[in-house]
């Protein structure tokens, strides 16, 4: 029944003390709590979240927590109710001892809102400690002489509870001779005496027995019992007295121990041993006691450990002076220990809100810190700041809270961590300061958009190219991190003549690589202009775009085209004329060509390839001209059928070829006449065209050795008919030797005139060359001008020396003669007499080379498109190294329109009936120039 009882009361009383909370909290606006020490844990302290405005269930929400410097918790918050909890038994007079108020202090962190809130919780006490003294047995000596009323003072009892359950009273055991006096002091204090109530007698009780009890004013009540033993003496009847009520002395807490404090002294007026005085501690408790050591014989107070200022700053204790007769005097000693600056400021992190996005506003909450320093005064007064080169500043929050702020933008790709110092230093003397380091991160955000080296870029590809071939590789650098750094490639839609831009080319995403997805042909794109975009995986993304020109390069994958002359639709043959009154140099047509690719691979040269009538036609190298090579002759046939290559300087060169027909004669019906045997020529094939080349090479060479070995076989028949007749002397006498100089003539011409054949595959192409025999100056009838069939002709020297012996020799005519153009021959240049004359020859002689000239003019004539004659070029020509864009047939110029003999060249002059220079010209054809 009784312990119901009190627990009924404790309930009633923390009640009341929830209710005085409440109602001290609502009259100062100060969040205040009041609990009981020594509840349990999880005791309901107070609904914090009602009084922060707050649901419990934002308590976790808005990172409500309890911030306060010291090692132990006292509170901790149940987020599940919002309210506030004992974290464990709470002690008072541990905390505070006796202290008559016992408060504690919190602060509440609301991190998202970044405030603080003070909280003050009193403790309150409850009766949970005993009335204790420091003894448990006390010996008390009193003279047998000492009258009644005399006073002795007895042991304190402590008790550490406050208020109506701290010490209250003492009760002293039933005496005859003694009773108990409790005194009141200034400060509160109670203390206990031991009155004499009748004299004593030691011869008749020599020792009394007494218990003192301590009792406080809890419920229910505590109290403890000390023993005294009373000692009756023989007489001493003075007692030590003090120099000095009080003893104050002021001690720094950094005195090393057995340093002197001070001395006490005390007097005894009596006389030999009664006078005696001995000194002892009185009360003092035991931490006390520790501390201070005091010289029982002398009095000297001396330190006895370190001195601590944060933990005691002031310690009274009573001194004790007893002589031998146990007469007691007693003094009080205060002593105050004064702070030096031992202590180095305190700098706790409360909170840190790491990483910041580098985005954050300036005055962004980085961190609270809690500074605290345990000295005092100005030792105890902190400044706290930092490094003034960094975008942080401290601001003073309440109580010695700072936050760190930021003052400006950030920017992780300059800065991505900072190692913040933050200094606390005091106001002490010399002061003491503390760094703490703060590793802030800063987080990306994406603020930066992907970057091109360059602002634009140009790249080539030559045409024909293969499907899937790499182009060019781009790279764009992004400053930011992880997937706002993470690049991706693309290229904007465009169409090119009508055709998207994505079929022609294709950029990996990835890698920033361009493939084409097609064979560029530059004859129809000669260059791309693209916009590739790069753009970054961030939120929102951003991108840069850079151009690229792409040029298309030109390859040699164009033969030449052939515009003029064309082959005609209506199955016809386009025939060219040329009249036989034409001088060198006339123009009779013109090739024109072009070539598709562009560069040196559309330079063009022409080149005769076969002509009926070598050395007859030159081709322009450069213009195409067809122009005379010679002056036409009436043996000269009609049709002429030419063969002309172009060729582009592309590598492989690449070429065409072309046949014209060229009728030479003076009068449209004898074109007429010899046209119904023309048909269109087919196009030559070049693998047919080098085989025939072959082929006749073959044949000229063995025909050329079959008649030097007839010749040969001539010759030494000759030789041996000679011998005979020179043997004999008959048949011989009076013949002229004229009728010996064609057999002379003829071994004259073997000896100089040589046969070399060369033959060469490069580029499919064949080369025979007949050098040109010395014949320029000789003349030739009009019977052996006459165009064989026949490769070979027969001849029958007995008959031509037969011939040439009933035949008078004809005189020279000087006024007939040749310019070095005019003069006949396969290539228009002989090493005759420069003046033209003929030679004055016996006939047979004439008549004889003569024929070896028609076949070696008909062997030239299958070969002189291989190259080597005047006036023609092989298919191995190329430009000279004077060569420039200049030389590129501009076929704007130089037209040439059929059926006329109008030309822009210089060749007019000569078809104004100038006479050629070099020679006299030719009488016959000059007049037949004028007759025209």
């Amino acid at each position: 029944m009784a312990a119901s009882k009190n627990q009924q009361g404790r309930a009633e009383l923390i009640l009341l003390f929830v209710l005085l909370g409440m109602l001290w909290e609502t009259g100062t606006g100060q969040i205040r709590y009041s609990v009981p020490e020594e509840e349990d844990k999880g005791t309901f302290v107070g609904n914090i979240s009602k009084d922060l405005g707050l649901e419990p269930r934002e308590l976790a929400e808005r990172g409500v927590r309890i911030v306060s410097r010291g090692r132990t918790q006292l509170f901790s918050l149940n987020p599940r109710g919002g309210s506030l909890v004992t974290a464990g038994r709470i002690d008072r007079e541990e905390l505070c001892a006796q202290s008559p108020r016992c408060l504690v202090n919190i602060n509440i962190l609301v991190e998202d809102k970044g405030k603080l809130f003070g909280v003050e919780i009193e403790i309150t006490d409850i009766n949970d400690n005993n009335p204790k003294f420091h003894v448990e047995n006390l010996e008390v000596k009193i003279n047998e002489i000492a009258a009644p009323g005399a006073r002795y003072p007895l042991p304190e009892a402590a008790d550490p509870d406050v208020g109506v359950n701290s010490l209250q009273g003492y009760q002293l055991s039933p005496s005859h001779h003694f009773s108990l006096d409790v005194q009141t002091a200034d400060d509160g204090t109670i203390n206990p005496e031991l009155v004499l109530e009748r004299a004593l007698d030691r011869e008749e009780e020599a020792v009394h027995h007494l218990v003192l009890t301590a009792t406080d004013g809890g419920d229910p009540r505590r109290s403890s019992t000390v023993h005294i033993q009373v000692t009756v003496l023989d007489t001493n009847d003075n007692a030590p007295v003090f120099a000095q009520p009080i003893y104050r002395v002021k001690v720094l807490e950094n005195v090393p121990p057995g340093t002197l404090l001070l001395t006490v002294r005390a007097s005894d007026l009596d006389e030999g041993s009664n006078g005696k005085v001995v000194y002892k501690f009185r009360k003092i408790n035991e931490k006390q006691s520790s501390l201070f050591q005091l010289d029982e014989n002398t009095g000297e107070i001396s330190v006895a450990k370190n001195l601590d200022y944060e933990e005691c700053s002031l310690y009274e204790m009573e001194i004790q002076a007893e002589d031998v007769g146990a007469l007691l005097g007693r003094t009080k000693l205060v002593i105050m220990v004064e702070d030096v600056n031992d202590n180095r400021p305190e700098v706790t992190i409360t909170s840190l809100f790491s990483p910041v996005l580098e985005n954050s506003l300036p005055g962004t909450v980085i961190a609270f810190l809690n500074v605290h320093d345990r000295d005092s005064g100005k030792n105890g007064q902190v400044v706290c700041y930092t490094h003034d080169n960094l975008p942080f500043k401290l601001e003073k929050s309440i109580d010695n809270y700072y936050r760190l702020v930021t003052w400006k933008f950030l920017d992780r790709e300059k800065v991505s961590t900072y190692n913040i110092t933050v200094i606390a230093s005091d106001l002490g003397t010399p002061p003491l300061s503390t760094e703490t380091y703060i590793a802030l991160h800063v987080a990306d955000t994406n603020d930066n958009p992907p970057a091109f080296s360059r602002a634009s870029y140009s790249a080539y590809i030559p045409e024909n190219n293969l499907r899937g071939a790499s182009i060019f590789s781009f790279t764009a650098h992004d400053p930011d991190s992880q997937e706002n750094a993470q690049v991706t490639y693309s290229v904007t839609e465009d169409t090119i003549q009508g055709v998207p831009l994505s079929s022609y080319v294709s950029i990996n995403s990835d890698t920033g690589v361009l493939y084409a997805l097609q064979s560029f042909d530059y004859e129809q794109i000669q260059d791309l202009q693209l916009l590739v975009i790069a753009s970054d995986s961030g939120k929102p993304p951003l991108s840069s775009n850079v151009s690229l020109s792409l040029f298309v390069l030109d390859q040699n994958d164009n033969v030449p085209e052939i515009l003029y002359p064309a082959l005609p639709t209506d199955g016809s043959t386009g025939v060219e004329l040329a009249p036989r009154s034409s001088e060198p140099g006339y123009l009779v047509t013109k090739v024109v060509a072009v070539d598709r690719d562009s560069g040196q691979n559309a330079w063009l040269s022409y080149s005769l390839l076969k002509a009926s009538e070598p050395g007859l036609f030159t081709v322009g190298l450069h213009t195409g001209e067809v122009r005379t090579a010679r002056a036409l002759q009436d043996r000269d046939v009609v049709k002429q059928s030419l063969v002309v290559a172009v060729q582009d300087h592309g590598q492989p060169p690449l070429s065409v070829t072309t046949t014209l027909t060229v009728a030479v004669a003076d009068s449209i019906p004898e074109v007429l006449a010899d046209l119904s045997s023309i048909s269109t020529p087919d196009a030559p094939d070049d693998s047919d065209l080098t085989l025939h080349l072959v082929v006749a090479v073959a044949i000229v060479s063995c025909v050329f050795l079959i008649f030097v070995i007839v010749l040969l076989a001539l010759r030494l028949r000759c030789w041996q008919k000679s011998r005979l007749l020179q043997a004999s002397g008959s048949g011989l006498v009076g013949v002229s030797p004229s009728h010996f100089v064609g057999i002379d003539g003829v071994q004259a011409f073997l000896q100089t005139y040589s046969h070399e054949v060369s033959l060469t595959s490069g580029s499919q192409t064949s080369h025979v060359i007949f050098p040109q025999p010395n014949y320029a100056d000789m003349l030739i009838s009009q019977d052996s001008c006459e165009k064989n069939d026949s490769l070979l002709t027969s001849i029958d020297f007995h008959k031509s020396k037969d011939e040439a012996a009933c035949a008078p020799q004809a005189p020279p005519n000087t006024d007939w003669r040749f310019s070095q153009a005019q003069r006949p021959g396969t290539s228009g240049s002989q090493n005759g007499d420069e003046t033209g004359t003929w030679p004055n020859n016996q006939f047979d002689t004439e008549m004889l080379q003569a024929m070896i000239l028609a076949s070696a003019s008909e062997a030239a004539d299958g070969s002189s498109t291989l190259g080597g004659g005047a006036g023609t070029m092989g298919l191995s020509a190329r430009y000279g190294p004077q060569f420039t864009l200049q030389h590129v047939p501009d076929y704007r110029q130089n037209v040439y329109i059929p059926g006329s003999n109008a030309t822009l060249t210089n060749a007019a002059g000569k078809r104004d009936g100038k006479t050629p220079a070099g020679g006299n010209g030719n009488k016959k054809k000059s007049g037949k120039k004028e007759k025209k």
